[in-house]
């Protein structure tokens, strides 16, 4: 299940990019690239749940990554409002980054994530 929850956010932070790519410079098909990463949301969600409902003992820090990875879809979603309208998106781009790395730090750091840190 921990492959399946990488690819699904890796292809999460792709059509991401791609979205908003597609929406900057007014693509026609960028509301179906959009639809697509929304489905990407809930496969990254429910591996996510998968992989907490298989642990032994759930800590606090498993929980905070969880939020952090809602709060990585948030600014997702407020970036892609934002440049839909035309506005600036400063602030979504700014809290995307931060609750990815902290996302990032924690499923890397985690006993289910890899031994980097």
């Amino acid at each position: 299940m921990t492959h399946a929850h990488i690819t699904s956010w890796l292809i999460m932070i792709i059509l991401f990019l791609i979205a908003v790519s597609m929406q900057r410079s007014g693509a026609a098909k960028a509301a179906i690239v959009q639809m697509v990463l929304r489905l990407f949301y809930i496969i990254t969600i429910m591996t996510g749940l998968l992989l907490l409902h298989g642990i032994a003992s759930i800590s606090g820090l498993y929980l905070l990554k969880a939020l952090a990875g809602l709060w990585v879809i948030g600014a997702m979603e407020m970036v892609l409002a934002a440049v839909k309208k035309g506005k600036r998106a400063a602030a979504g781009w700014t809290q995307w980054i931060i609750a990815l790395i902290v996302t990032l730090f924690l499923g890397l750091s985690l006993p289910l994530g890899f031994d980097w840190f």
